[in-house]
């Protein structure tokens, strides 16, 4: 509920405090009195966008206060939360507009931007008259609105719009992962064909570098090592050493033991040229080799060496590269079975989807009846029991909320053509069908302080006085702000205000005052009769205010 404004210093406005009550706040003045000033301040403090000109001529700035009771579970608090300000059993906007220009706003003294406030004002204040294109009159809320009105739960057809949204995507990642995969598919066969022919393991190229360094060091030292064994064989040093020994052996009988020594000393150097001749022996055998066996040594080394570099890796890396390369052949192998899965899971997702939204779209066509029977049922005690309105429930583009598009027409007489309510209605029609409309859409919905901008303009008599019971009905379950020229509508006001326009030293101000019961009778007299208000006026006033 709004309870109070606070406005300095804006328009034809010096400093004026108005205190509402629940239920429903009736404002009446003559035309040009400044009414339509108090939604214009109130539209500024809640960040609404309009006229630049606000400040009064003179002054250094304008301000407006605007204090709202705030209930426990009230969805501002949910705004609130989001911005980081605290929040308690009120809610006082203020907002500042410089002489310059420049806009400034808080909420609980805390400094905001003006995208808080309008958000702040989605929830808290709704507006209806004959421009009104932010309520009724915008054909994209259309929607939603019928969905308040039949109670819809759009979790069900959200959830399955989710699911089906990342079904595809899923699919459409996989395919294209397919895609790019099955372009390298013949390189990846090539190779892994090539790798699987070598068969290469880790640690295998130094094994093999080791052996063929030491192949080639055998075929190089083999000669030398052949030909000392031949030098220090029986053709060689052994021979002649030998030969020696024998003849100095024959001929020591004769040497009177001068031999001994000598003839010992050649036997312990031909028992060390034979272990030399033994060790020899044993290196040459060791150094023996087939010369087919360096020529496959090479080969395959020099093959590891070519096909680690032409992949770009180190050759003890062959064989991981080999198991990388066959698994993403086996999820090229294997793609077109996942693809097929996806597309199945697709399916089923889809299908879900098809069934929620199709019983959105039963719901709310079943709805849709009910709200032009209801309609129906609140234009005729407003004059219009020949219009009809109806909701129309059409196909639109698939989304979270369904794949409905809906939208209030109106056809004026019977057989004339329907049409959007803003293009077939006239103003009075029009606001009569916006007031038949809330009434009916607004049940149970207390949050939103609900404001009437002459929305009673161009009818009279009985028509105006069905208007106010429609209003007075709304005001009910919520509070209501009406801008009315109507003495019907004002007559069923809880609360009533009188603005009025006066001139002091030059300069015109407006003011709004809170009436007493007798004011009341008085403004409400001065509403039927006009200027000259008559004995005539003031019963007929009363008359109203009675019931």
């Amino acid at each position: 509920m709004l309870r109070s404004l606070d406005i300095r210093d804006m328009l034809l406005i010096d400093r004026l405090e108005l205190t509402f009550g629940p239920g429903l706040n009736v404002l009446t003045g003559e035309t040009g009195a400044g009414k339509s000033i108090l939604l214009d301040c109130l539209g500024f403090v809640l960040g609404w966008r309009g006229r630049a000109d606000l400040v009064r001529a003179g002054a250094a700035q304008g301000e407006v206060t605007a204090v709202f009771d705030l209930p426990s579970d009230h969805p501002a608090r949910a705004v609130l939360d989001e911005a980081g300000i605290e929040a308690g059993d009120e809610l006082i906007l203020r907002r500042i507009n410089g002489g310059d220009g420049r806009k400034t706003g808080w909420v609980n003294d805390r400094r905001v931007s003006g995208e808080v406030l309008r958000q702040l004002s989605d929830l808290l204040v709704e507006l209806h008259g004959q421009h009104d294109d932010r309520g009724l009159l915008n054909p994209r809320g259309h929607r939603a609105l019928l969905d308040a009105f039949a109670g819809v739960d759009l979790a069900p057809t959200r959830r399955t719009w989710a699911a089906r949204r990342e079904a595809r995507a899923a699919m459409a990642e996989a395919q294209a992962a397919l895609e790019a995969a099955k372009k390298e598919e013949d390189f990846l066969r090539h190779a892994v064909k090539e790798l699987g022919d070598l068969a290469p393991e880790s640690g295998e190229e130094v094994a093999l570098d080791v052996a063929r360094r030491s192949m080639q060091a055998a075929e190089r030292i083999r000669g030398d090592v052949a030909r000392a064994l031949q030098m220090i064989g029986p053709e060689g040093a052994e021979g002649a050493m030998l030969d020696a020994n024998r003849w100095l052996e024959g001929a020591s009988d004769r040497a009177e033991g001068r031999l001994d020594a000598p003839i010992e000393a050649l036997g312990r150097a031909l028992v060390e040229l034979g272990e030399a001749a033994s060790g020899v022996e044993t290196a040459l055998a060791a150094l023996d080799f087939d010369p087919h066996a360096l020529e496959q040594t090479e080969e395959r080394l020099f093959a590891l060496r070519a096909l680690a570099r032409k992949h770009d890796v180190l050759p003890d890396d062959l064989a991981g590269l080999a198991d990388e390369l066959r698994d993403r052949l086996g999820r090229i192998d294997a793609g077109e079975e996942r693809i097929a899965a996806l597309r199945r899971a697709v399916t089923d997702a889809d299908a879900g989807y098809d069934a929620a939204a199709a019983a959105l779209t039963a719901t709310r066509s079943k709805a849709a009846g009910q709200l032009d029977k209801a309609v129906s049922a609140e234009l005729a005690p407003l004059k219009m029991e020949r219009a009809v309105f109806e909701t129309l429930v059409s196909e639109a583009e698939p989304g979270p909320d369904g794949r409905d598009a809906v939208a209030f027409t109106v056809a004026t007489n019977p057989g004339a053509p329907a049409g959007p309510l803003d293009k077939i209605a006239s103003g009075g029609e029009l606001s009569r069908f916006l007031l038949a409309l809330k009434v009916c859409l607004a049940r149970g919905n207390d949050a939103l302080v609900l404001i009437f901008d002459e929305i009673d303009r161009g009818v009279g008599g009985a028509t105006a006085d069905a208007v106010g019971r429609r209003l007075a009905k709304l005001a009910h379950d919520t509070q209501v702000l009406v801008v009315t020229h109507s003495p019907q509508v004002a007559a069923l006001g809880a609360h009533h205000f009188q603005v009025a326009k006066s001139v002091t030293k030059g300069m015109t101000t407006s003011r709004v005052a809170a009436l007493d019961d007798e004011a009341r009778i008085n403004e409400i007299a001065r509403m039927l009769a006009g200027d000259k208000v008559s004995d005539a006026a003031v019963e007929a006033a009363r008359a109203l205010l009675a019931g």
